[in-house]
């Protein structure tokens, strides 16, 4: 091809070109994004260093069809704790369409499950940051946790590590902050979230709900739901706000289990003191998850647990009030790492059992005793409380072992056999009053002990939550514990 003379540029693109070269050369300075983590044994690529969130404020679309992406908005506020060139969000499944940091557009690009964001300029410590993701959120047939499909709309279902298929965030629990929602639906469509009502308006046939949390909160108990819903109010303990969340033909079935909800309340703040939140309700979605979830403020029960036959009456309450304990433990005292849950679901299990023995008959010795039996066997399976195995590919839940339920549970019978009664009742009450709305261990969980009890317990908790073989029961020197030839 024979060559032609060059035009000369214009001054303003010649600038727009140096712009662009020098942008590539910083691009080519920079290596590449890589996926970063704050080293969870469990989870080692969940959260990310270098910030600390203080706000989330996440806009939702919702056409009325759960099998097509919502378009999205997540705002975060946050504080840099480091100096940064690039920030890590996890955000694992949706379409980015672009990202502002601090109201300047900023390149990003995708590196395994993290949305990696390199800022207009290198971020400092302590500075503010104010990130606005635009993008979508994506419903999943065969989700492995994040938006659950109901019979008639969608909810959320994100623990231990699905939050960010559903919005960018740092998924990790020791990093709690505030949560607003902002959920445009059509006007036929009920929409209720996390924390109370903030502003509801009409925008022709849709309609835009605004709720916002007054406590902080972990981001895998975010909890959105859309349906075709009956919201039923009553009122709980010292006028606490009681709101569920329940398929509308199905509110005349479920409101003999739902009016029980105030009664829970008020026993588990006879055992520990004071519900820690603004508002408490009951979400009952029609899907199968196989499981319930504390989310805070409101608890996901799948519909099967109050409408199928065989369930007795004592049963169905203890699982209620094991998901309402949570938020005592596990919600408002979040585990500060994955490694610390047998300090949720062990309290949870703790206070399901004793409802049991005091509304159900079902003697908490006897079922302790049982679990002592198959309690090597469960450390064996997955490691002792503390110090969990992590799950194996392709089971995202599978840290939730037996041992870190009724297996846990036998840590705290045993802690009480050791410290007796008045001195566990003490801790309990302690322990979710001085880490209210915060994160702890189980380092933390033991000091607390020891101070209640006035000596060292190190070497109690040392054998009971780290040792590959079940200790001797205080009090009981006859349980024993066989761990099976195949565990």
């Amino acid at each position: 091809m024979p060559l032609t003379p060059r035009r000369p540029r214009p001054r303003h693109l010649r600038a727009v070109l140096l712009v662009a070269a020098a942008a590539s050369l910083v691009a080519a300075a920079l290596p590449a994004a890589v996926p970063l983590g704050i080293g969870d044994p469990l989870f080692p690529h969940l959260g990310n260093p270098g910030y600390d969130v203080l706000s989330y404020d996440i806009g939702l679309t919702y056409a009325g069809d759960n099998k097509k992406p919502l378009e999205a908005v997540t705002t975060i506020d946050a504080v840099a704790t480091a100096d940064l060139e690039r920030i890590n969000l996890d955000f694992a499944r949706g379409t980015v369409h672009g990202v502002d940091v601090n109201g300047h557009p900023a390149r990003f690009a995708s590196a395994d499950e993290d949305l990696v964001i390199t800022p207009e300029h290198p971020v400092t410590a302590s500075e503010r940051l104010r990130i606005t993701v635009r993008h979508t959120s994506v419903p999943d047939a065969a989700s492995d946790g994040g938006w659950v499909r109901t019979t008639d709309g969608l909810v959320m279902a994100n623990q231990a590590d699905a939050a960010h298929r559903v919005f960018p965030c740092n998924d990790h629990p020791s990093d709690k902050a505030f949560f607003t929602f902002r959920v445009t639906a059509p006007a036929d469509v009920t929409v209720v979230a996390n924390g109370l009502p903030a502003a509801r308006r009409r925008e022709g046939g849709r309609t835009v709900s605004t709720y916002r949390t007054s406590h902080p909160m972990a981001t895998e108990l975010a909890q959105v739901s859309m349906g075709h819903s009956a919201v039923l109010h009553r009122e709980g303990p010292h006028g606490l706000p009681i709101r569920d969340v329940v398929p509308a033909a199905d509110k005349a079935t479920l409101e003999p289990w739902l009016a029980k909800t105030p009664g829970h309340i008020a026993w588990m703040e006879q055992q520990v003191g004071p519900y820690p939140f603004e508002t408490y309700g009951v979400l009952i979605a029609g899907a199968d998850t196989g499981f319930e979830l504390e989310t805070q403020t409101l608890t996901l029960f799948e519909r099967s647990l109050f409408v199928q036959p065989g369930f007795p009456e004592w049963y169905v309450d203890s699982v209620m009030v094991h998901e309402l304990a949570h938020h005592w433990f596990g919600d408002s005292v979040s585990p500060h790492g994955w490694s610390d849950l047998w300090l949720n679901e062990g309290h949870a299990t703790w206070y399901e059992a004793r409802y049991a023995e005091e509304f159900g008959k079902q003697p908490m010795e006897r079922r302790m005793r049982a679990a002592y039996a198959l309690s090597d066997g469960w450390r064996a399976a997955g490691g002792p409380p503390a110090a969990p195995r992590p799950a194996g590919p392709g089971q995202k839940i599978g840290i939730f072992r037996p041992v870190v339920y009724d297996g846990s549970a036998l840590v705290l019978y045993a802690l009480r056999q050791e410290i007796g009664e008045r001195a566990f009742d003490r801790l309990e009450r302690r322990w979710v009053r001085d880490h209210r709305d915060s994160t702890a261990s189980s380092a933390d969980f033991a000091a607390l002990a020891s101070a209640v009890a006035g000596r060292d317990l190190t070497g109690f908790f040392q054998a009971w939550l780290y040792g590959e073989k079940t200790p001797p029961m205080p009090g009981h020197p006859d349980w024993h514990s066989q761990a099976p030839k195949h565990a």
